[in-house]
């Protein structure tokens, strides 16, 4: 009988190392509210939250997320449109709005969706040669203000430039460049990078070939964490 206990103690890491470390889920199952009979077709991008110091982050990050949108088969209020909108309406500030009811912005745009967009990380490091972006992206319905998507995506821009020159100097030339690439780096692609990471996991919306066909897709990770090379 120990011996059997024994073999079994030696045995149980075997086992836990087979076992599933975690159950997939489909979009249906992550996301049921984009397939239910509301269907939703549209979307008012609100504007970013901006918890960073780069006073930068939010304007260049608000008008990068409507093309990603676009793609996935929805209809996306006009940024201009509503920017205006938000700021004649002291709106601006949509951290006020994220667990507010969002029913106003179905009357005024008719809009089915509403994307928040909480800014946690946007920082260059020159010596790093990367750029580091975190965002949170949540998603409600105007009709019943539910949360129907959360998703968190963080993007490593690398930004490295090797100017092929050997040697010390050109490492040193490769530094040089590559603090200088990571500086006067535009943050739109960036921002386009983290939108393609999080918002791609999104159900295909009416104007995309896989409407109401993806509900067999398994969803992704609540958290993607992606490295980009310039």
């Amino acid at each position: 009988m120990k011996k059997l206990i024994y073999l079994f103690i030696l045995a149980a890491p075997l086992f836990h190392s087979c076992a599933p470390k975690g159950t997939r889920i489909t979009r249906a199952e992550a996301y049921p509210a984009f397939y239910n009979e509301q269907h939703p077709l549209s979307i008012i991008v609100m504007p970013p939250v901006n918890k960073t110091t780069n006073v930068d982050a939010k304007e260049n990050f608000y008008i990068t997320m409507s093309r990603t949108l676009a793609e996935r088969g929805y209809y996306v209020v006009s940024p201009f449109l509503a920017m205006e909108m938000f700021q004649s309406e002291s709106a601006y500030d949509a951290e006020m709005f994220i667990t507010a009811p969002l029913n106003q912005f179905r009357e005024v745009t008719g809009a089915d969706l509403a994307l928040f967009t909480n800014i946690v990380d946007w920082k260059k490091s020159a010596i790093g040669s990367k750029v580091v972006v975190t965002v949170e992206y949540i998603m409600r319905s105007t009709v019943s203000n539910e949360t129907v998507f959360q998703r968190t995506g963080t993007i490593t821009y690398d930004t490295s430039v090797n100017t092929g020159a050997g040697g010390l100097a050109g490492a040193i030339a490769n530094v040089a460049a590559s603090a200088i690439s990571t500086a006067v780096q535009s943050y739109l692609p960036i921002a386009g990078a983290c939108n393609e990471a999080v918002l791609s996991d999104i159900p295909a919306g009416k104007y995309n070939p896989s409407y109401n066909t993806d509900q067999s897709v398994f969803a992704g990770p609540k958290t993607v964490s992606r490295t980009v090379k310039k």
